[in-house]
């Protein structure tokens, strides 16, 4: 096969990227050949044709420049990686094969473009080092967008917790991958890259980041020296500039991360409290994330969900933002201005990445001149706060006078998105642009005056003035008026009919105008890489602006949601105390008509009365919302929140444990009864006293002796042995006689009532234990046969006369009898049975014994009981 310089130029730079798709620019059009043309258009669903024909026939698809966006969504959509080769020099300038280079390795962790990205969600990538023996393994986090590089050292028993809580888009592990399958089962949604070896290596990883950090030591980042997680950031680093293949000076420091500081909230606790998606369709909308949002910015979105992800244990740090939170709440004007200039702000945090990268448009600048605009109004409404946060947010947020001056008088109103558009910088900012830009519109008009006056001078009318790229501008005479050519015309140029020539007048402005355009886009160019480059030397400066700008997006978000839904301000402390009254589900509470939600109160205390509810009550009646109700409360309160409720003290829990329905591990082929009990086993293993625990149904996978015995003996541990706060939803009303046991036990049930063989869900608890299921009703809700629910019936019946079942298997009236064996499991609880000196005792009438009658029955009851006892 015959390789033309174009495809082994192409081949070249394909050896370079891997397994990535290549996308090569050609003309107007981004080309994929071979293999990879036949994957992107079935992916993308383009045509796939065929370059050159018979033995050199290549397999080509491609796509316009323009649309390059819309195809690379999909082609990442599909776990893709997509490498970008650029013609890097001018078509028209270059001597044989147009110059290509590979300018950017777009993945799923490392994308900037605000095309491709979420706007109010951090797209990460992830990095996993594994670390010595006895050492926990390293962690980095990185939003390319923002530049936002985040490092830990986490155990190998808790990686799968944290990475549930990142919900990384892209994770980096060594090629050998040294972790647990449940490590990477945590990143199930996420494309796996798998690295060399050397890039985790402790050499390489800290000389990378001591070089682009500038720095000797880590210490001055909070990070110790020997950390794991530097292995962790200097293979993510390595991995980003690959990719990037550009400055990266937006990633401007390592922020640690200790666990320590914030409520743990393990992947199954995220899921059933549905945090951030909702379980039935994992959609962000009807999570508790998406009913809280009031931000009105992007940058504020995402640290509202940062927020959510890591609430706070330190009760300190719970008032600071409380207090925030009260003083906007109770400033509806100055909350309302400020969410109206927020709206008018951009995502500054991601502006400021795009810029450092030199990936910005002037668009982008013009939008952080916009944003600069409205600073001064919004340092005004922080001036003179009363709490600490936002006092501390107007002492940090900087006006950036010389930064806006430069871009109001350098850009136009309106630039293009697009640098090569032109017309950016604005009239009377530079006199040279002014210049050219004058000599390029007025061009056309000076060629028309100047063909009239020579047509004139010589006395020919019909002179006339063109232009090719050979001989430039020429004045073109035909040949009857040859005898009429001025002294001063030198002939270029011999036609059949006429002659060309130029002029020294019309060769000195052709100089000028020939140039004037291209010099006009090359110096605009040049003014705009120097206003750029002067946005980037304050990218630190413009990231810490849009830190603030987001914080105080998500207070004066708090402040309006507890406004607009009667929020309170809950007492966090450091006790073991729950006392929530009026309390409301965050989320039903939104999406349920007004009024139709019943509030509920809670009182639980590790240390008092009662640290374990036992809920019993009817299927529908409530329970799970109530449980999950409690645990959101506690989140919100910890976030930092006001809270769904009349009122509520809140003792800070150190992590909140759920276990509710089954999980997404059914498909991976675990039985629900077994997602059971791994989830309860975590609980069991890791709850403390200061955890909150919410059990639903526990023990329902499995036989019912089996599963009453395994909630009694659940139950029993985490009363008498973690001691912690515990809700615990059942249906087996058995365990009800467990309050005569346990001291700090309480029973409570959902209120029902009954009306015309009809009963009404109350949806409030009430102490004391339910006595009844109403299964059978809300199987007729459910919409089961009428002949199933009277059969259903009658089986009750006959079991509350004979719990044993002796008499279940006769059948149906009118079916026929068969043999059955039966079979029973052994009762965990004793069954009471009438002892004979009770029967005696009923029938006896005490009103007709005689003193001595009643003494003799005594002394004989006694000795048949003395007579058992021998037995």
């Amino acid at each position: 096969m015959t390789l033309t310089p174009m495809m082994r130029q192409y081949l070249d730079t394909k050896e370079q990227v891997g397994d990535a798709l290549l996308l090569f620019r050609m003309g107007d059009f981004y080309e994929l050949f071979q293999d990879d043309a036949e994957e992107a258009a079935r992916i993308l669903g383009i045509t796939l044709t065929s370059r050159d024909k018979g033995t050199n026939a290549t397999p080509m698809a491609g796509f316009p420049y323009h649309a390059l966006n819309q195809h690379l969504g999909k082609l990442l959509a599909a776990g893709r990686r997509v490498a970008i080769c650029d013609q890097v020099e001018d078509p028209k300038q270059a001597t044989g094969l147009v110059k290509r280079e590979v300018t950017q390795i777009i993945t799923p962790g490392t994308l900037t473009d605000d095309a491709l990205l979420d706007p109010r969600t951090a797209n990460y990538l992830v990095t996993l080092a594994a670390a010595p023996r006895g050492k926990p393994a390293g962690m980095a986090w990185l939003d390319v967008s923002t530049g936002r590089l985040t490092v830990a050292d986490v155990a190998n028993d808790f990686l799968a917790e944290e990475l549930s809580r990142i919900e990384p888009s892209e994770c980096l592990v060594p090629e050998e991958n040294p972790f647990p399958a449940e490590v990477l089962l945590a990143v199930s949604n996420a494309v796996v890259t798998r690295r060399p070896p050397w890039t985790f290596a402790r050499q390489n990883a800290t000389d990378l980041l001591q070089r682009h950090f500038g720095v000797t030591s880590f210490a001055g980042f909070g990070v110790a020296d020997d950390a794991s997680s530097l292995l962790a950031a200097g293979a993510l680093l390595q991995y980003v500039m690959e990719t990037q293949r550009a400055d990266l000076k937006h990633i401007a420091r390592l922020i640690p991360y200790d666990r320590g500081r914030v409520m743990i909230l393990d992947a199954t606790t995220r899921r059933s409290l549905e945090l951030t998606r909702t379980l039935r369709e994992n959609k962000r909308e009807g999570s508790l994330l998406a009913t809280i949002d009031r931000t009105t910015t992007a940058a504020g979105a995402r640290c509202l969900g940062d927020w959510l992800s890591h609430p706070l244990l330190d009760v300190e740090a719970i008032r600071y933002r409380q207090s925030a939170v009260a003083e906007w709440k109770d400033d509806p004007s100055s909350r309302s201005r400020l969410r109206e200039l927020l709206r008018q702000t951009y995502d500054v945090e991601r502006l400021a990445a795009r810029v450092s990268t030199g990936r910005t448009s002037p668009r982008d600048l013009a939008c952080l001149r916009s944003t600069l605009r409205w600073l001064p109004e919004i340092k005004a409404k922080l001036t003179g706060r009363q709490s600490r946060y936002n006092a501390d947010l107007d002492e940090n947020l900087s006006l950036f006078p010389e930064l806006r001056a430069r871009l109001e008088e350098t850009l136009v109103d309106e630039p293009p998105i697009q640098l090569r558009d032109g017309s950016i910088i604005r009239d009377g900012y530079h006199a040279e642009l002014d210049e050219l830009r004058q000599i390029a519109a007025g061009g056309k008009q000076w060629i028309a005056d100047f063909q009239r006056r020579e047509a004139e001078r010589a006395g020919i009318p019909t002179l006339k003035v063109g232009f090719n790229k050979v001989f430039g501008y020429y004045v073109e005479i035909s040949n009857a008026h040859r005898d009429k050519i001025p002294e001063d015309f030198q002939r270029k140029q011999t036609l059949k009919n006429a002659e060309r020539y130029i002029t020294p007048e019309l060769k000195e402005y052709e100089q000028k105008v020939l140039g004037a355009e291209e010099r006009a886009k090359s110096l605009e160019y040049e003014l705009f890489q120097r206003l750029r480059d002067e946005v980037s030397s304050q990218t630190i400066e413009l990231q810490r602006l849009a830190q603030l700008l987001a914080e105080l997006d998500t207070l004066l978000s708090l402040a309006e949601l507890a406004s607009s839904r009667q929020y309170v301000r809950p007492q966090v402390t450091e006790g073991s105390d729950l006392d929530i009254k009026g309390g409301r589900h965050p989320v039903l509470d939104v999406t349920m008509p007004a009024g139709r939600f019943i509030p509920n109160e809670t009182r639980l205390d590790a240390e008092g009365e009662t640290r374990l509810m036992l809920i019993t009550g009817p299927n529908m009646a409530g329970k799970s919302t109530y449980i999950r109700q409690v645990a959101l409360v506690t989140l919100l309160a910890q976030v930092g929140s006001f809270v769904p409720a009349d009122s509520a003290t809140i003792g800070v829990a150190d992590r909140i444990f759920t276990r509710v329905g089954a999980s997404d591990e059914l498909g991976r082929g675990q039985s629900t009864f077994m997602v059971e009990m791994i989830e309860t086993a975590n609980i069991l293993n890791n709850a403390t006293a200061k955890s909150l625990v919410i059990l639903d149904e526990i023990g329902r996978g499995t036989s019912t002796y089996d599963g009453v015995s395994l909630a009694w003996a659940i139950a029993e541990y985490l009363h008498d042995r973690t001691r912690c706060r515990t809700l615990f939803a059942t249906h087996y009303h058995e365990l009800i006689q467990l309050e005569e046991t346990m001291a700090g036990l309480g029973n409570y049930n959902v209120a029902v009532r009954e009306w015309k063989d009809e009963i009404i869900f109350l949806h409030q608890i009430v102490e004391g234990g339910a006595d009844r299921s109403y299964g059978i009703h809300v199987a007729k809700l459910a919409g089961v046969p009428e002949e199933v629910l009277r059969r259903s019936q009658a089986i009750l019946d006959q079991l509350e006369r004979d719990p044993f079942g002796e008499q279940l298997h006769t059948p149906p009236q009118g079916q026929p009898t068969k043999h059955r064996r039966s079979y029973h499991q052994l009762s965990l609880f004793p069954t009471i049975t009438a002892h004979p000196v009770l029967d005696q005792l009923r029938i006896v009438d005490s009103e007709e014994l005689s003193e001595a009658e009643a003494l003799a029955l005594l002394r004989k009851l006694k000795a048949e009981l003395a007579g058992d006892d021998e037995g």
